[in-house]
């Protein structure tokens, strides 16, 4: 085999490689329509239904609130002053927004080493470990989209402590969360087998 035949093989196999398709599914507001656009998606999402419990809709309504299903989402810059770049809000990332310390928690508990916040599997499955342990920790069914969500969002001694209560803006977006998994849930029910 030629020098530059081997040099071009590398570098298509390298290019391979490379950065994962992070940008979202068109149209959002159709489960349907994603799981097809997303074949992946759906088995990450079976998948996680089987191990953790967590429905699908419950899981896909979760993602659309955090990143809007793009891969490699992070929560914007603080400014001060209005232009000097402070770091990120937060350090969460990906999928799921999961933040380090509950990411390495789940990793060291339930999702090896090798786990990606911007991999959907490994994305659906934390949500699948946190939310069990919202339902363990505080009663939360894994059916419920709101109040997952608002334990999913204050973190499981806030949610106890009901620091959710004094937020009527997250109180909005946890029903609309509740909404969407209610609307995705009878999508689903109407797509075709293999995408269900």
């Amino acid at each position: 085999m030629s020098r530059t035949l081997r040099v071009v093989i590398l570098f298509v196999l390298l290019a391979a490689c490379g950065g994962g398709n992070y940008t979202p599914p068109r149209n959002l507001d159709d489960a349907c329509s994603i799981l097809s656009q997303r074949p992946k998606y759906a088995r990450a999402f079976r998948a996680t239904e089987r191990r953790w419990g967590v429905p699908v809709h419950v899981q896909m309504a979760t993602i659309y609130q955090e990143s809007k299903f793009v891969g490699n989402a992070r929560t914007p810059y603080r400014f001060v002053l209005g232009v000097i770049p402070m770091g990120r809000q937060s350090s969460a990332y990906g999928y799921a927004q999961a933040i380090d310390s509950t990411w390495d928690d789940y990793k060291d508990d339930a999702g090896g080493w090798g786990a990606r916040r911007d991999d959907i599997r490994d994305a659906t499955d934390f949500m699948g470990w946190y939310m069990n342990k919202t339902r363990d920790k505080n009663g939360v069914s894994l059916h419920n989209a709101q109040h997952q969500y608002l334990a999913y969002h204050e973190g499981h001694y806030g949610y106890s402590r009901g620091t959710y209560r004094r937020k009527s803006w997250l109180m909005r977006i946890s029903g609309q969360v509740q909404r969407r998994a209610d609307m995705y849930q009878a999508q689903l029910a109407t797509c075709p087998r293999h995408l269900r």
